[in-house]
């Protein structure tokens, strides 16, 4: 019969070493007094990034400045709680501002440049009602009509031909321009209401469509600077259009 020594013998690992075989104490947990000896590990599930911090394509992080950030505000003028009379008192005294300089083509000639379209409609208009008041009953609604075509498709395409030869003026703009140097064959127009006598009638659209023709080359040569030797080009165009428009005048 195998005695106990014998018998661990024989369950012994063979391939283990002699210091293998020396008995194991394990530490407890919890001392005597009921507190942990050992350190507590820190839990396995912690993300490993969460404390990186940085700035992609930097090596420093940048200072932070002290001085306060400067709130940038609206500066112009509010007109929506402004009354809508000090609304069209403003609007008429800047239509009255660029009649006066189309009177006097020689003075600021950066009043047009703020443009607006309100000026020509109340031209095109008049001119429009003028010429065919004056005109049969039957005929007053296809003049009317045709006036009012003539002036405003003109006016795009005298800018569309200044603007493909290269001229730096804007469209609406140079119809601005067009519109508002109506304003001297509108005067021969109401004239010719009350002048029926040809040799009267004749020298004032003369002079009224030379006065149209000079006051919007005077505007929109300051644009057109790059048209050089095409200006020609572009003046041919605007002056058709005010000859065709003295000639209505003329003949109404």
């Amino acid at each position: 019969m195998l005695s106990s020594s014998n018998q661990n013998d024989a369950y012994d690992n063979p391939f283990a070493s002699s210091s293998d075989r020396e008995p194991l104490y394990v530490e407890p947990d919890l001392d005597l007094t009921g507190q942990s000896t050992s350190r507590a590990a820190k839990p396995s599930n912690e993300n490993p990034f969460a404390n990186v911090s940085g700035n992609i394509g930097s090596s420093a992080r940048p200072t932070q400045s002290t001085q306060p950030a400067q709130s940038f505000s609206y500066t112009g003028e509010d007109t929506l709680d402004e009354p809508v009379t000090t609304t069209i008192l403003r609007d008429l005294k800047q239509v009255a501002k660029k009649l006066q300089q189309v009177l006097h083509p020689k003075g600021d000639r950066n009043v047009l440049r703020d443009w607006d379209l309100w000026g020509p409609l109340v031209l095109c208009l008049a001119l429009a009602i003028t010429l065919s008041g004056s005109a049969p009953g039957d005929q007053a609604v296809s003049i009317f009509t045709g006036v009012f075509v003539i002036v405003w498709i003109g006016a795009a395409v005298v800018t569309l031909n200044a603007k493909l030869l290269g001229g730096a003026v804007s469209f609406f703009q140079s119809v601005c321009v067009i519109g508002y140097c109506l304003f001297p064959l509108v005067a021969a127009a109401v004239v010719a209401i009350f002048v029926d006598l040809i040799w009267v009638r004749l020298p004032i659209s003369i002079v009224s469509f030379l006065w149209s023709t000079y006051a919007s080359v005077g505007f929109l040569s300051e644009s057109e600077v790059h048209l050089r030797n095409r200006r020609a080009l572009a003046v041919y165009p605007l002056c058709l259009f005010y000859f065709i428009i003295a000639w209505l005048v003329l003949i109404s």
